[in-house]
C-alpha cells in the first residue's frame, strides 16, 4: 500500500463519527401528595381604646330634631358631634396652680393655625387641631390619649356651655324686658328707656345701668340637662332640650355635679 493511500484512510477513519450508546434515564418515582387540613391560626382580638374617664368634651352643635322613648314618648333633642378629643396638656395643682385638662378638636391642616399652637401641640405628639379649651378639674387621663363620647352614658347630668346668637344693636325693652309707655294720649314714652339717673348728685350716670345695646353673642351655659342617647360610631351626643348657640357652633360638654 502506498503512502497515500494510508493517508486516506487514516483521514476517513479520523472524519467518521463516533456512535454513542444511548443513556436510559432511570424514571423518578412521583411523590404522593397528600392534602392535609391546614391549622386555622386565631386571629388575636385587636386591643380595644382605653375609655378616658373624663366626662368633658368639645363639640360642634348639628340642629335638632326628635327622639322617641321606649315609653313612645316624643322628645325634642339637641344632636351635638364631639370629639374626637385627643388631651393636649394636663395640668396639676404642683405643677401649674391647679388641675385642668386641656382637650383638642377638629383637625385641620397646619398651615391653618399659629405656629405657636402648631409646636404645643407637636411637643406632644398631637396633630394640628382648630381648638384648645381647658375644663378643670382632677382627672385619670394622660397627655396623647383620646376622649370621646363613651365617656357619656344616657341619663348622665350635663352642662352645655355655648356662645350664643348674636341680636345685633338692641332696645331696652328686647334686651333687658323693660316696658313699654301708653300709646295714647300724647305720650312721648312710647319705647323710650327712661331716666338714666340724678340730677344735681351725682351729676352722672352709674356704671351697669340697663340700657340699649349689642345684644348676645356672649357665653352661656345651660344647666339641667341631660344626655338621652350616645351613638360612639359615629360620634354623637342627643342631649335632651336646646343648648346654647347656632347650628355649627361649638361648645363644650361636662359633667354637671
Amino acid at each position: 500500500m502506498s503512502d497515500v493511500e494510508g493517508n486516506e484512510t487514516e483521514a476517513v477513519a479520523a472524519e467518521a463519527p463516533v456512535e454513542e450508546a444511548p443513556v436510559e434515564e432511570a424514571p423518578v418515582a412521583e411523590a404522593e401528595v397528600v392534602d392535609e387540613p391546614v391549622a386555622e391560626v386565631a386571629e388575636a382580638p385587636a386591643p380595644q381604646a382605653r375609655v378616658v374617664d373624663a366626662k368633658v368634651i368639645i363639640g360642634r352643635k348639628l340642629g335638632m330634631t326628635q327622639f322617641f322613648t321606649e315609653d313612645g314618648r316624643t322628645v325634642a333633642v339637641t344632636v351635638i358631634e364631639a370629639g374626637p378629643c385627643p388631651i393636649a396638656q394636663v395640668k396639676t395643682k404642683n405643677a401649674n396652680g391647679h388641675d385642668a385638662i386641656q382637650l383638642a378638636f377638629e383637625h385641620v391642616p397646619a398651615r391653618k393655625i399659629s405656629k405657636a399652637e402648631i409646636g404645643h401641640l407637636s411637643k406632644n405628639g398631637i396633630e394640628p387641631h382648630r381648638h384648645l379649651h381647658e375644663f378643670a378639674g382632677e382627672f385619670d387621663a394622660s397627655v396623647g390619649e383620646t376622649v370621646t363620647v363613651a365617656s357619656f352614658a344616657p341619663g348622665d347630668s350635663i352642662k352645655v356651655t355655648g356662645r350664643s346668637k348674636g341680636k345685633g344693636f338692641a332696645g331696652t325693652i328686647k334686651r333687658h324686658n323693660f316696658s313699654r309707655g301708653p300709646k295714647s294720649h300724647g305720650s312721648h314714652n312710647y319705647r323710650g328707656p327712661g331716666s338714666i339717673g340724678q340730677s344735681a348728685t351725682p351729676s352722672r350716670v352709674l356704671k351697669g345701668l340697663r340700657m340699649a345695646g349689642h345684644m348676645g353673642d356672649v357665653p352661656v351655659t345651660q344647666r339641667g340637662l341631660q344626655v338621652l342617647d350616645c351613638d360612639a360610631e359615629r360620634n354623637l351626643l342627643l342631649i335632651q332640650g336646646p343648648v346654647p348657640g347656632p347650628t355649627g357652633g361649638i361648645v363644650f360638654v361636662r359633667e354637671d355635679l
